[in-house]
């Protein structure tokens, strides 16, 4: 799908569901008790999964090239799916061996247009808690693109007070809309503010949204690694985020134990282009490989 379809499709959705989004929201904890319970192995699985999240109107299909590299390189020699349907329940595809190395995870969501931030960040913890309960996972790395960051940055903010969720060691943000998307009609919790700039890291406006991400601990990211990689493919813009959006991340990041950017231009540096490209596949495979 060319940009021009993919930005007329993702406006249609949006406005579709703007009504949706007004709804108050159900109890999340009721979602979380939903989760499908799944089935504890006699070992323990001694790594550290990563996990890839997509974007807005996608599916796990849109993570395979970059998983796909990954296998190539040796770093991994494993990789699982996680289904969650709208509801938020988990059901793991395939199995994971004793002997894994550097598992990889491939979320996919069934809702894979949710605006609703919070259950954004539920998928994320509900798959998080299926593994942990299967595998014995100790810690996970996060991968996502889009709106997949979305529902990162908001298990993040679920640590606050759950505390049975599992640290985050490393994450890397590609084409992140962390202080909005500059479409018209939307609602001021996704919405870009106007004359948005960001000095430092640090955006001189805020919508809603970034300001509940303000509020992350950060005890939940003292140990935390990050990689912010933003395309810009002219006028600051990636065509769908813009840089600005996407930088503002560093001032939800300055607790972290590092945070790091990697800004690239060019054809390839468009946003549905960036998990097809070399560059990034690369610096992903050298971060998760870095101590």
């Amino acid at each position: 799908m060319d940009m021009r379809k993919f930005r007329l499709l993702l406006l249609t959705m949006l406005m579709a569901l703007l009504t949706a989004c007004s709804v108050p929201k159900t109890n999340s904890q009721s979602s979380v008790n939903q989760t499908r319970p799944h089935e504890k192995l006699a070992y323990q699985i001694d790594a550290t999964p990563t996990l890839f999240f997509h974007g807005a109107l996608s599916n796990y299909h849109s993570e395979q090239h970059m998983v796909n590299t990954i296998l190539r390189s040796g770093v991994s020699n494993s990789v699982i799916r996680a289904n969650v349907d709208a509801d938020g329940k988990v059901k793991l595809v395939d199995t994971l061996s004793q002997n894994v190395k550097n598992p990889l995870v491939m979320v996919n969501y069934g809702n894979n247009i949710q605006l609703d931030y919070e259950k954004q960040g539920l998928y994320a913890e509900n798959v998080v808690l299926a593994l942990k309960q299967k595998y014995h996972f100790k810690q996970v790395n996060f991968v996502g693109h889009s709106l997949g960051t979305i529902s990162m940055m908001y298990y993040l903010l679920a640590q606050n007070k759950n505390h049975a969720l599992l640290p985050v060691k490393k994450m890397v943000t590609i084409a992140g809309p962390f202080d909005g998307v500059k479409y018209s009609n939307l609602p001021e919790s996704l919405s870009q503010p106007q004359n948005l700039q960001v000095v430092n890291g640090r955006p001189n406006k805020m919508n809603s949204s970034y300001r509940k991400l303000a509020q992350i601990s950060p005890a939940n990211v003292k140990d935390l690694q990050v990689l912010n990689i933003i395309g810009n493919t002219g006028k600051n813009t990636d065509g769908v985020v813009t840089t600005a959006s996407a930088l503002s991340l560093g001032y939800l990041m300055r607790n972290a134990r590092s945070y790091q950017v990697l800004q690239l231009t060019g054809y390839s540096a468009e946003h549905g282009r960036l998990t097809f490209n070399r560059h990034v596949e690369q610096s992903i495979i050298n971060f998760l490989q870095a101590g």
